[in-house]
Order: structure tokens, then C-alpha cells, then sequence
């Protein structure tokens, strides 16, 4: 497997993120040497949600207003349904997705998570895959919709849910890690 030493990656949450989408590919970013921050509009904790049951609270490592787009090199959006759709709602965070998008670095996003991926216009002409009951919000937004475990189109990873995640991990990294290759070649 690839490794990410140096390599930086925000993960932007808030409560209610499906625990499992956050903790499985931060857990697997950090085995292989990536340094993953956990962002959100508060300090202190986030809610995880294991389904409709309440999880663990998580750690916020910075908040959104204080993260910056530059200071990483990918970006991942854990789903869970009150996640993204708080999210979207959150100018900080769409100006923060819409420059990774525009900035063409890595971004995975896995469930709902392409909520805010919609909202920051950063789906449109790309393939992806989501929690099938956003496939009509994804089409509306100009994506093509197909219903497979991992999606990669470019620099976007996408995923459908959490029987996903090795799939989405394994396909993060090697993203990741082709990026650093390119750049250290360039």
C-alpha cells in the first residue's frame, strides 16, 4: 500500500457524521503516514451517529474558521445524514470544499457527504456514487449517478456507505499518493 508521510488531509464533520465514515478512513490515512485533521464549525467534540443511535463523541482537532484549504493536500466528507446537511447550510464550509474543488487537490467523499460537495457546485460533469437517495440531487447538480461501491473521476473519490469503505480507502490512497508522485516528478 501507499504511503502519505507529510501528507495533510482535512476532514471536514459536524454532529450527527456517520461515526464509521469518519473513523475508518482517518484510521486507515494514519496507518499509512498522513496527518488527518478533524474540522468543524465548533471546538471541542462532534456528535457520531452509528446509524440512527448516538456513537462516540469525536475529537475536533481546529475549527472551520481557523482551516485553511491551503495548509492541506486532500480533503475527505464523512456522510451521515445530519452531517452534510448542516453543512451545506454552512457558508465556511462550502467556500472551504469550493476551494479544494477549484484548487484540483484530492477530495473523498462517502454516503452523504456529495451534499456539500452539490452545494459548492464541485459534482458538475464528474461521476459519482452516493447514498442512493441523493443520486436525483447529484444529477440535478450535473453529476452522472452510477451505482458502484467507489467512483474515482479525477481528483474525486466517491463512495455509497459504510460496507464501502475499504474500497473508498483504497482508492483515497492511491490518489493521494499518485498526486504526491506527480509532484515530486514535476
Amino acid at each position: 500500500m501507499a504511503k502519505l508521510d507529510g501528507k495533510k488531509i482535512a476532514m471536514i464533520a459536524t454532529d450527527g457524521v456517520e461515526q464509521v465514515e469518519l473513523t475508518g478512513p482517518r484510521d486507515a490515512l494514519r496507518q499509512v503516514g498522513a496527518t488527518v485533521t478533524v474540522i468543524a464549525p465548533q471546538s471541542g467534540t462532534i456528535q457520531g451517529m452509528n446509524h440512527h443511535d448516538k456513537g462516540d463523541k469525536i475529537p475536533v482537532d481546529m475549527t472551520l474558521d481557523s482551516a485553511k484549504p491551503d495548509q492541506f493536500d486532500a480533503l475527505i466528507l464523512p456522510g451521515g445524514v445530519a452531517n452534510p446537511d448542516t453543512l451545506r447550510m454552512n457558508k465556511q464550509a462550502v467556500d472551504f470544499v469550493r476551494a479544494f474543488a477549484q484548487s484540483g487537490k484530492p477530495i473523498g467523499a462517502i454516503c452523504h457527504g456529495p451534499w456539500t460537495l452539490i452545494e459548492a457546485d464541485a459534482v458538475r460533469g464528474k461521476k459519482v456514487t452516493s447514498w442512493p437517495s441523493l443520486q436525483t440531487d447529484l444529477r440535478n447538480a450535473g453529476a452522472t449517478w452510477e451505482d458502484r461501491e467507489v467512483v474515482r473521476d479525477g481528483q474525486l473519490v466517491t463512495s455509497r456507505k459504510p460496507d464501502d469503505i475499504p474500497a473508498f480507502n483504497r482508492e483515497l490512497i492511491d490518489l493521494i499518493a499518485g498526486v504526491a508522485e506527480g509532484r515530486k516528478a514535476a
